[in-house]
């Protein structure tokens, strides 16, 4: 399993609290929000929307929450000002990391971001500077409950998984973004219990850490993912065992 999924997974351990989940929920509101205004309101034809809604419900937002964004995003109101960026930069020990934001001010966004690069030891790059060491994925991250994780990988690469990894227990497994739906349905009915299931940018390649820079990267990461316009943070950093035991200490 990637670095970063295990980092992502050990922050999903530790929980978050009141203020933070609360946050958490804007954030999925605004992207159910924007994914309606986008492509409509019916999930059944709009792939993005029907993602954002499964990301929202992983992560406990109430039904109603959920529907009231989507009539927002297929209004007029506050979805119209808010506009997709994709920010490049760079993080401690060259490591390349991408920041998908949506915001209503960009010039804001950027300025905060930029903030959070310095003061990290870091740099904010140009459009296209890391693009090309990501390639966009359906990532889905399950445990297998009582069954064979190699029987479930094999399902799932029958249902059009086109790369698993399983460790302890964990299964993590790689799509075609629009395959996404159909493998984890078949390895939902198969018993395993999902943890997420999204789109991502994943790394062509990692870059493994020392201690010390890992845990600035890893800072730097978390001071991104908290600022209310970004949405997701992604990272070709690979984190050692250690570093990601200590963090989620």
């Amino acid at each position: 399993m990637s670095g970063h999924s295990k980092w992502a997974q050990i922050k999903r351990q530790k929980g978050v609290n009141d203020t933070k989940r609360g946050q958490l929920f804007t954030k999925l509101g605004r992207e159910i929000s924007v994914a309606a205004r986008q492509g409509g309101p019916d999930p059944e034809s709009n792939f993005r929307l029907r993602l954002a809604i499964q990301r929202a419900r992983d992560n406990n937002m109430p039904m109603e929450n959920i529907e009231r964004a989507i009539k927002r995003g297929a209004g007029s109101g506050e979805s119209a000002a808010l506009e997709d960026i994709v920010y490049e930069g760079y993080a401690p020990g060259g490591v390349a990391v991408m920041v998908e934001v949506l915001t209503d001010n960009r010039n804001r966004t950027a300025a905060e971001i930029r903030n959070v690069f310095t003061r990290a030891g870091g740099s904010l790059g140009e459009t296209g500077c890391v693009a090309w060491q990501f390639r966009l994925s359906g990532v889905l991250s399950a445990e297998v409950k009582g069954g064979d994780q190699d029987e479930l990988a094999l399902l799932a690469i029958d249902a059009g998984a086109v790369d698993v990894m399983a460790e302890d227990g964990s299964i993590e497994i790689y799509t075609q973004p629009s395959e996404l739906e159909q493998v984890r349905q078949a390895v939902e009915s198969a018993g395993a219990v999902i943890n997420t299931a999204e789109t991502a940018r994943v790394p062509e390649t990692t870059i493994a850490l020392d201690s010390k820079v890992a845990a600035q990267v890893l800072k730097l990461l978390d001071r991104l993912e908290e600022l209310d316009d970004v949405q997701r943070v992604y990272s070709n950093a690979e984190f050692s065992e250690d570093v990601l035991e200590q963090y989620g200490g």
